[in-house]
C-alpha cells in the first residue's frame, strides 16, 4: 500500500497513513532498541479504510540500521 496507494486484499485507494510515534512510558505505535524511548525507531502504520487491511513499515534506512544492530540481521 506504501507503494502501490491501493490495498493488495480489496484493491481500494483510501488509505490512511498513520505517522508512527512515540510517546510516555513508550506508548506509541514504534520498536524499542534501548532503555529510553528516545532510542525508539517508529513504525509507520498503511490502513486500508475498505477492509481494515494494514501494513507497517520503517521509514529511514538509519532507522533499520539501528534495529539491524540491536536484533541482528536474521530473524
Amino acid at each position: 500500500m506504501k507503494n502501490t496507494g491501493q490495498c493488495p486484499k480489496c484493491q481500494s485507494t483510501v488509505i490512511l497513513r498513520i505517522e508512527g510515534a512515540t510517546g510516555a512510558y513508550g506508548a506509541g505505535n514504534n520498536i524499542s532498541t534501548g532503555m529510553t524511548v528516545f532510542s525508539s525507531v517508529p513504525v509507520t502504520r498503511f490502513l486500508c479504510t475498505e477492509c481494515g487491511f494494514s501494513e507497517e513499515w520503517i521509514d529511514s534506512h538509519e532507522h533499520i540500521a539501528k534495529l539491524v544492530k540491536k536484533y541482528g540481521r536474521e530473524a
